[in-house]
């Protein structure tokens, strides 16, 4: 499907919907497309927690899901896997768990993790197979594709898509008003 938003902005706002880190109504709202199964998106992990550090609360981190099925056959089930964890509110522990190992997805691995985060397994298990959570995710696929997502990591800034280089410093010099970050401070 070819996008047809020519202004490559955000198609579905930020919401209550979303899984989020920080205000809402930050002055900064950095939104990520992520496949779990990517290994440019867990390298983003790290450089997304230098920007939460450094911006505090003027920063609001939303991740919405953007699986590449066609090159990663585990990243719609990752995507679930934090969706039933969601479910008992541990959604950002199972995101970083799986993007500790991304090459390691198998639905062993999965329940692994879930076990490890606590999680009440028959629940887990029973949100994951029956699909429950399809819905959303597959909304963040078909937003994702009308805002011109064809790749992961995909960032926008306050709604917009950014196209430059997403290392910390061109992400924090992107940032509105933010002002300019030399590379030595990293």
């Amino acid at each position: 499907m070819i996008s047809t938003n020519t202004t490559l902005d955000l198609v579905l706002p930020v919401g209550t919907r979303d899984h989020s880190q920080g205000m809402l109504a930050a002055p900064i709202v950095l939104v990520e497309y992520v496949d779990y199964q990517c290994p440019y998106c867990a390298q983003a992990v790290g450089i997304v927690r230098e920007l939460q550090y450094e911006l505090g609360d003027r920063l609001c981190y939303v991740v919405r899901h953007f699986p590449l099925i066609d090159l990663h056959f585990q990243a719609m089930r990752a995507a679930e896997a934090t969706e039933a964890a969601a479910a008992q509110n541990q959604f950002w522990q199972m995101h970083y768990s799986l993007f500790e190992f991304p090459s390691a997805l198998s639905e062993t691995n999965i329940f692994h993790y879930a076990r490890k985060l606590g999680l009440d397994s028959d629940l887990f298990d029973r949100d994951l197979n029956n699909e429950h959570h399809l819905r959303h995710i597959q909304e963040d696929i078909k937003t994702g594709m009308e805002s011109g997502v064809d790749s992961t990591p995909t960032f926008f800034i306050n709604g917009i898509r950014y196209f430059g280089n997403w290392d910390t410093v061109s992400l924090l010099n992107a940032m509105p008003h933010h002002g300019s970050y030399a590379n030595e401070h990293y």
